[in-house]
């Protein structure tokens, strides 16, 4: 399903994505939008290094798993004295479309995690470490489980667990979950309006704990106005 969203990738975009994303196609449909990248490596990627970086990053090839060989010591080759791809034959297919794309690599560990032996390997199309540097690269990787608590959210306390949707018709469905969004975000709006006021990362505010006080307050109906939300 993700490979249909693909196409809809702006230039002025940053897409992260975890390493079950990541396919040789995958990165190649979603670069090749202009959009940048930042994908946590599979483990078992094999990441040549082909320049590093003075921030300790360091340049990389990543291409088709089918390429093999000669072929793929030319390709590494040609990265390593600067060459561009496009002008590799062996980094072409047969209508001229890239096999092969440079990427940067930024590796560490984290804190909390001491002891497990776990690299974290993140892959970005930002070639340059004056666009983005190294640590606010891995703090956006890391913002990207915020959408994961936000679907917690939704689906285990919002609507609570186990349970599926009631309409049976496609319009109610699409109404049923507009009312759940809605309702996230009225509930997201204090807040965030709560921890501006405390000067708090909204993370710190318990959702649970504040879904459970407005279900307890609350004492019949209330309207929502659209228009301030967006």
């Amino acid at each position: 399903m993700a490979a249909t969203l693909y196409p809809r990738l702006r230039g002025d975009e940053l897409l992260t994505a975890d390493r079950g994303f990541y396919s040789w196609a995958a990165w190649d449909a979603a670069a090749a939008t202009g959009a940048a990248l930042l994908w946590r490596a599979p483990t078992r990627l094999k990441l040549p290094v082909i320049e590093v970086l003075p921030d300790g990053t360091y340049l990389t090839v990543v291409m088709d798993a089918t390429i093999r060989g000669a072929r793929r010591e030319q390709i590494w080759a040609a990265a390593r004295a600067g060459g561009d791809l496009v002008q590799v034959d062996a980094a072409l297919d047969e209508h001229g479309r890239p096999r092969a794309r440079v990427a940067r690599v930024i590796e560490y560990d984290l804190p909390d995690r001491a002891g497990t032996g776990e690299l974290i390997a993140l892959l970005t199309t930002i070639t340059d470490p004056a666009d983005a540097r190294a640590d606010e690269l891995a703090g956006a990787y890391h913002q990207r489980w915020e959408e994961e608590t936000s679907n917690d959210q939704l689906k285990t306390h919002l609507r609570g667990p186990g349970k599926v949707l009631r309409s049976r018709l496609p319009d109610l469905v699409h109404q049923e979950i507009w009312a759940y969004l809605i309702v996230h975000h009225a509930i997201s709006a204090p807040i965030t309006k709560a921890s501006a006021a405390a000067d708090l990362d909204p993370d710190r505010i318990s959702f649970t704990k504040a879904l459970r006080l407005i279900r307890r307050t609350a004492t019949g109906t209330a309207a929502i106005p659209p228009s301030p939300l967006g």
